[in-house]
């Protein structure tokens, strides 16, 4: 079974918009954060997810919008100096973050994600950062503020910061065998084809996700708008003869073992019915995946 294709918020200039216009094309998950679109995204969704109550949410908690750190402040959620840093993990401003995320998206999310946990945590602090974290999230999970947690990194698996099964390890420190660690998220892309080919291998984020039964969400399929130059007429010839260098693209990151969710920012009507068809292809057999690393490497 192929992915579904689910709507990123952090390159969309109106996310209202393009939440609307997803939301009514049948997407049924949007993927966001308290600081994307200068902070007004969770806001602005709350008109889509209002009009379509069986679309999804997600958000994160991690990085702090510049327009609330004041706020948190006098809270007493956030120090100072995580404010002036910008990013903050702590039980406190977790806690704080989530019942202001509810509030601004007007219902409770259904997974949040722990946001570039690699940002600012050093090395040695990243396992006591994450398993505090969990624990306030385990907390939260509890009281039914969410339903669910994940981590969304960009490069925390490839780093070797940690791995899945770190990962299960900590929730299940954090909240027991019946934890509610659901989700990763992580970059997947012709430019970050790495965890593919390591899922053809049986190893990697991916294929321990699928292993953990965790849910794979692939952030930036298109890697900025960089995808087209890498998509040739006789790579896109092999994977799906006539579509455009993004369709193409698309294709292999809703084939790649152990992903379920490709979010894709855009608020065009046009490109995105483009990329739900590209998603809803049958996957690419592993044949087909080796040789697209073989062609483009790793």
């Amino acid at each position: 079974m192929t992915a579904r294709l689910g709507l990123g918020t952090y390159r969309c200039l109106d996310v209202a918009e393009a939440a609307l216009m997803a939301a009514s094309r049948g997407a049924d998950w949007v993927d966001t954060a308290p600081n994307y679109a200068g902070g007004r995204a969770e806001a602005s969704l709350a008109v889509a997810l209002a009009a379509y109550p069986n679309l999804c949410v997600s958000t994160k908690v991690g990085f702090v919008p510049a327009g609330t750190r004041h706020i948190g402040v006098r809270a007493g959620a956030l120090s100072a100096a995580d404010a002036q840093r910008g990013y903050c993990l702590t039980p406190d401003y977790i806690a704080w973050q989530l019942t202001r995320s509810k509030l601004m998206l007007s219902r409770v999310p259904d997974l949040v994600f722990v946001h570039n946990p690699e940002h600012a945590c050093p090395d040695g602090e990243i396992t006591g950062r994450l398993y505090n974290a969990f624990l306030a999230l385990e907390e939260a999970c509890s009281q039914q503020i969410i339903s669910a947690y994940g981590v969304a990194t960009w490069r925390g698996f490839s780093s070797g910061l940690f791995d899945v099964p770190a990962l299960i390890e900590l929730a299940t420190k954090a909240g027991g065998p019946n934890h509610h660690l659901w989700a990763i998220q992580l970059p997947v892309s012709l430019v970050h084809l790495a965890p593919i080919a390591q899922a053809l291998d049986g190893h990697g984020p991916l294929a321990d996700a699928l292993a953990a039964g965790l849910e794979v969400f692939a952030s930036a399929p298109l890697h900025g708008g960089e995808i087209p130059g890498l998509a040739t007429p006789e790579l896109s010839e092999l994977i799906a003869p006539g579509k455009t260098s993004a369709e193409t693209a698309l294709a292999v990151v809703a084939s790649a073992p152990g992903v379920k969710r490709v979010l894709l920012s855009t608020g065009n009507p046009e490109h995105w019915m483009g990329a739900v068809e590209a998603v809803g292809r049958p996957p690419l057999s592993p044949d087909v995946l080796r040789r697209v690393v073989d062609v483009l490497g790793t």
